[in-house]
């Protein structure tokens, strides 16, 4: 593979994190009925608005989250990048934030966050804030895709995907699933197949124990996206578990239409519309590129040239 479409993946991986985020934005907490009675062949612009009031294209958690690792690896500061990263997610949260009143808190937070914030901001260890086992929300899943674009082996890789992860979400789900993760969006990237991919997701879970995680991501080469998304009618509800999450972006990422039509679909499921097609959005985004990416999408990106640079930058 030449190195402009490993690097245009690579992209790709970052813009379809921060694009699912920004579209799924507006429809963050809505059922799928009122989704459809909305958009009946479902929201295919970035429109902002939502319960938050979002303008157009301006990151949510989940992406000024993803940022935060970004800047982990490509600002660092003590080089450890757990401790960097924990640190530039205080920033976000105290409010040293791009596009915020400084010192104002973020407009939206979740609480096993907030919680394990909180806790690093008493005793500044990224390894023991985590809100602790049976805090399995999705919260760290969303931002974990920038330890597979700039990690430097799959070793390496998986034991920052597992720490990242726990500074906020410390229980095993989380953990492996960010791990087993970031193993199918590296292969993605190296120009693996979507099967292969999962491959390496599914041996992570395996080599880990994790019978939830494995049967998460299987279940999500058997479900379905284009039937949910119609009838409504689906065995994984669009809420914030994270073995849920990662089973609809498995599901995303194994449908053949491609990137727009599978986030305009996971959008359609409704609930937490703007973190499931984050999360699923970065695997399309690790598969296809960034250039399969909607301009009218694109343009509109808070941190899309910073993250298109930040990508460079370490290329």
């Amino acid at each position: 593979m030449r190195v402009d479409q490993r690097e245009d993946r690579a992209v790709g991986a970052l813009l379809g994190v921060h694009a699912g985020d920004c579209l799924g934005a507006t429809l963050e907490f809505s059922d799928w009925a009122t989704v459809k009675g909305l958009y009946p062949d479902g929201l295919r612009n970035i429109v902002g608005g939502g319960p938050f009031g979002w303008p157009a294209g301006h990151a949510t958690d989940d992406t000024d989250l993803t940022r935060a690792v970004v800047l982990a690896y490509t600002r660092p500061v003590t080089g450890e990048v757990v401790r960097d990263a924990a640190s530039y997610m205080l920033d976000w949260y105290e409010g040293r934030w791009p596009g915020r009143v400084p010192g104002s808190r973020p407009d939206d937070v979740g609480g096993a966050t907030a919680a394990a914030l909180q806790t690093y901001q008493r005793t500044r260890d990224p390894f023991t804030s985590g809100a602790g086992a049976g805090q399995a929300g999705n919260g760290s899943l969303m931002r974990a895709i920038p330890t597979a674009v700039f990690g430097r082996s799959a070793v390496e890789r998986i034991s920052e995907s597992i720490s990242i992860s726990a500074i906020t979400h410390d229980d095993r789900r989380c953990t492996i699933s960010c791990a087993a993760y970031n193993e199918i969006a590296a292969a993605l990237i190296d120009g693996a197949s979507v099967s292969d991919a999962v491959g390496h997701g599914v041996d992570v879970a395996l080599k880990s124990g994790s019978a939830g995680v494995t049967a998460a991501l299987r279940a999500g080469t058997s479900l379905s996206l284009q039937a949910a998304a119609s009838s409504g009618i689906s065995e994984v509800p669009g809420t914030g578990y994270v073995l849920d999450s990662l089973t609809l972006a498995v599901s995303a990422l194994s449908d053949q239409r491609g990137l727009e039509a599978a986030l305009i679909d996971i959008v359609r499921l409704g609930y937490d519309t703007d973190t499931n097609a984050a999360i699923a959005g970065g695997l399309l985004g690790a598969c296809y590129g960034a250039a399969a990416i909607p301009h009218r999408w694109l343009e509109l990106l808070q941190f899309g040239d910073e993250f298109r640079q930040a990508v460079r930058r370490r290329t």
